[in-house]
């Protein structure tokens, strides 16, 4: 399996590169909008059956058993005991009497949809994750573990107010974003670990396919449902979880978690599922 993954990534890179041409632009220039409409054409051409907002359920949308599994789970959600947590904590008042309300636009409701965004004061990419624990350290609280279920609830419940909601991920008019946002791209695209793989290795070529017990999820759409409860894990699981896990499943050294590397690829990643509904809190296999 792992040899004809690394072999047929070949073809899927050289049609994605092809998709993305623009005869106007020069070869080296990012182009973020040609690049969203390309990816995006990709996988809709590649799983015909299936309408944009789909992907947003990762692989439960690859074939009709898969999708009566998430069906099922959605019964009984296993992420629920998460949803309420991160519910409570984020009403909570920090011991200074603010909340995390008071750190966000529209008091923190209905903006996942949002993140990550480009800091122009900054010059960096600004997760919910990050927000998160910067908004704790600004009211004298100790930073939340990126992989941890507190972080996990609390973006959780952040989600779940935005769902149905179309990422709306902006790239402003400043190098400093385009060069983020490309950087992410080449990160996505680019070969580590002892494996040799690339994060479109397996989330580009072959969605829908299992490594081990595992089912991969489309690229588009990837990060709608986060954070998830993962039944390997037996517990939910944030981005960072994510970047951090997949690393090492290639057998890569993974970043430290919220890594500017990290913050890019989210950055990227988001951007090119712009349109697509939040579906998070999910569950995956």
């Amino acid at each position: 399996m792992i040899m004809r993954l690394a072999i047929s990534f070949v073809s899927a890179a050289l049609v994605l590169a092809a998709l993305a041409a623009q005869p106007a632009i020069a070869a080296d220039t990012p182009n973020p909008v040609a690049d969203a409409k390309a990816f995006q054409k990709f996988f809709t051409n590649k799983f015909p059956q299936l309408k944009p907002e789909d992907f947003a359920n990762g692989p439960y949308s690859m074939n009709e058993d898969l999708h009566r599994q998430w069906e099922e789970k959605e019964q009984f959600p296993p992420y629920e005991f998460a949803l309420e947590t991160g519910k409570q904590m984020f009403a909570t008042p920090f011991k200074n009497g603010k909340t995390y309300g008071d750190c966000f636009p529209n008091q923190g409701i209905g903006i996942r949809q949002d993140y990550p965004y480009f800091d122009e004061r900054e010059g960096k990419v600004i997760t919910l994750e990050l927000a998160l624990n910067r908004c704790r350290e600004a009211n004298g609280e100790l930073p939340f573990s990126y992989v941890k279920d507190e972080m996990a609830s609390l973006t959780a419940y952040m989600a779940f107010t935005s769902r149905g909601k179309p990422f709306d991920i902006k790239i402003p008019d400043d190098p400093r974003a385009l060069e983020a946002y490309q950087k992410g791209k080449e990160y996505f695209y680019t070969r580590r670990g002892q494996l040799n793989f690339s994060c479109a290795t397996c989330h580009v070529q072959e969605p829908g396919e299992r490594i081990r017990a595992e089912i991969l999820a489309p690229a588009l759409g990837i990060l709608n449902a986060m954070p998830i409860y993962r039944s390997e894990w037996s517990g939910m699981g944030t981005i960072s979880r994510r970047f951090t896990t997949c690393n090492s499943q290639i057998r890569g050294v993974p970043l430290s978690p919220q890594d500017e590397e990290y913050r890019d690829l989210e950055y990227y990643l988001s951007y090119v599922s712009n349109g697509l509904p939040i579906s998070g809190p999910g569950a995956r296999p």
